[in-house]
């Protein structure tokens, strides 16, 4: 019998790895597939975070890719590296999610390019770390106009699109456990996020009659760089050490839930909102 003691986050008293323990991120998984003749739109995608990682995933599961952002530059070097991994087409379109003409202008270009939408994941969000008592209008106005507002507008465009298509379609929208849990500092973005979480449920009911899904993930923590920036170190730490795993998740493990909430394997799954998290939701 194996009497050795381990703790929660997969390190053994000795300070190795527990084996077979998830305390250390996996290899990723190699693509089936999935999204094989499929078109994918990803928004808010420059960069290291879960946008730039679903694109990717979508790549590997065999589908062409338009990537959006606000930021010109990051978005051509996001646009460049997925196109270099040789997979599928890969396009690129600038947008503000804050504005409905922006967002219209991108569901029309990405149907021009691409020849058709069969898939958009709604990524873009904006956070921050500032208590109510602290917070101005304009702090809290800002988060909800580009994490919920703006996932309302792409959401209305797509719809339009496909409301006006046979071949139906998916959206996946990025919540967060945050839209169930408090946490200090987060009212904004909380509040934004459970937004997006009802958003989801009532749209997939409107949406079920001309053949779209609309279902979100709520992940609990990411680690990738844009996040540092808006969020204390000391805190990061912490919420990753209370994860089950005593780490982060690796945007390509969100990815990957996202792409399975695209494909075929979930045909059934609409109005629903998947924790991808070590932990209760």
């Amino acid at each position: 019998m194996n009497t050795q003691n381990h703790t929660k986050s997969g390190v053994s008293n000795t300070g190795s790895p527990m084996p077979g323990s998830l305390s250390q991120p996996p290899v990723e998984t190699p693509g089936h597939g999935l999204l094989a003749g499929r078109t994918v739109v990803v928004t808010a995608a420059a960069g290291t975070g879960i946008g730039s990682a679903t694109a990717r995933r979508a790549l590997m599961e065999g589908a062409d890719v338009l990537v959006s952002d606000v930021h010109d530059r990051r978005l051509e070097s996001t646009r460049a590296e997925l196109a270099a991994l040789g997979l599928g087409r890969v396009e690129a379109l600038t947008c503000d999610v804050t504005s409905t003409s922006g967002v219209d202008a991108l569901i029309d270009g990405a149907v021009a390019a691409l020849g058709r939408i069969d898939v958009l994941v709604n990524n873009a969000g904006l956070g921050g770390e500032t208590p109510v008592v602290d917070m101005t209008d304009e702090q809290w106005s800002r988060v909800l106009d580009v994490t919920l507002n703006g996932t309302f507008r792409c959401t209305r465009a797509a719809l339009n699109y496909f409301r006006g298509v046979e071949h139906g379609g998916v959206i996946v929208n990025n919540a967060s456990v945050l839209g169930w849990r408090a946490q200090h500092g987060q009212a904004h973005y909380a509040a934004a996020k459970a937004g997006v979480m009802a958003l989801t449920r009532c749209s997939a009911i409107e949406a079920a009659e001309y053949g779209v899904r609309i279902n979100a993930v709520a992940p609990s923590i990411a680690n990738h760089a844009f996040l540092a920036k808006v969020t204390s170190e000391e805190l990061l730490e912490k919420l990753a050490s209370d994860e089950a795993f005593g780490r982060a998740a690796e945007p390509w493990e969100i990815a990957s839930t996202i792409a399975f909430l695209a494909s075929d394997y979930s045909t059934y799954l609409t109005g629903e909102v998947v924790s991808v998290s070590s932990q209760r939701a």
